[in-house]
């Protein structure tokens, strides 16, 4: 059995890199010097995002013990455009094309940390550890930020609004070396952090009671698993901007495929697996569609699709 998860991810590490390779080597001409380095911040960019909501993805599913929730529920996409919106309708679209993108990028991130700690805090203090309640109140907050960026963007001139509608789709363009670095130590940072709950997550997949009654410190754990959480969807969000169904597809995928309830496998192979639907949607963008639509709405149109799968086959399972 582990030998063949082996062998699985092996042929998925041999995709990626296949994939990452025509990616940059694909009608590069004469100019390897301009081309190249471009290219080559386009894949770190790819690789860290794939990574962080991958990740993120995986991790959330086990402490919910559900396969059709991702971190998107909590609201930090919502979150994410209200800012843009706010900005954009407070100051003008002057003011968030002036903006440092590194300032831009602390911004965002530290604002929807903030949102994701007082959410936390507010819950687990007044509700014990109510993960569902917190879910809940996730969705409500979360409709609420969708409908004040949908007032302000009706109310914002549109020339003005064409700016916030760049923010709503993710965009691997056009990355500077200091906001990927800022966030690749960021996403270090967070896996260090995490490696010691590491040994968990096949325990919390039994459930809150057999978690507890096999000696781990449930509460402990999934706050701190979701700490690390938001702060990755945080970081992802704000370097390239929401993809929706990206989590919930390679998650459920990588369960599919695997067929093991290992963690050391499955976040390893849902991690190659995004990177491989993302650098294959980059090329399909640039190679196919020329730049005429944009990955996200590739990503959303097939984990769409792939959601109302899972629900039927859900919905058949009852």
């Amino acid at each position: 059995m582990h030998s063949q998860v082996k062998v699985k991810l092996s042929v998925l590490a041999v995709a990626a890199l296949a994939l990452i390779a025509a990616f940059m080597f694909i009608q590069v001409g004469s100019n390897w010097g301009y081309v190249l380095p471009r290219r080559g911040l386009k894949v770190i960019t790819i690789v860290l995002t794939g990574a962080a909501i991958a990740f993120s993805t995986m991790v959330f599913q086990t402490i919910t013990n559900n396969r059709i929730l991702t971190p998107s529920i909590l609201g930090l996409d919502s979150l994410y455009m209200l800012l843009q919106t706010a900005v954009v309708f407070a100051f003008g679209s002057a003011a968030l094309s002036m903006m440092s993108k590194n300032v831009h990028f602390l911004l965002s991130v530290g604002l929807m940390v903030l949102f994701s700690g007082a959410l936390y805090q507010m819950i687990f203090r007044k509700h014990g550890n109510n993960v569902y309640f917190m879910l809940l109140i996730g969705i409500i907050l979360g409709t609420l930020f969708q409908s004040s960026s949908s007032f302000m963007q009706m109310l914002i001139d549109p020339n003005e609004f064409l700016i916030v509608q760049d923010k709503m789709f993710a965009s691997f363009n056009k990355m500077s070396t200091d906001l990927l670095l800022l966030a690749a130590l960021g996403l270090s940072a967070l896996t260090a952090y995490f490696w010691k709950f590491a040994k968990y997550l096949d325990v919390l997949a039994l459930g809150r009671e057999q978690a507890i009654n096999l000696g781990v410190d449930y509460d402990y754990v999934v706050k701190r698993l979701l700490i690390i959480i938001a702060i990755m969807v945080s970081i992802s969000t704000a370097l390239v901007g929401p993809i929706l169904f990206l989590g919930l597809l390679v998650a459920n995928v990588a369960h599919q495929l695997f067929g093991t309830y290992r963690h050391a496998y499955l976040i390893p192979g849902a991690i190659l697996i995004s990177i491989i639907a993302l650098v294959g949607g980059q090329l399909i963008v640039e190679r196919v569609f020329t730049f005429n639509t944009t990955i996200s709405v590739i990503v959303n149109l097939v984990g769409g699709i792939y959601f109302i799968y899972l629900l039927l086959k859900e919905n058949k399972s009852w």
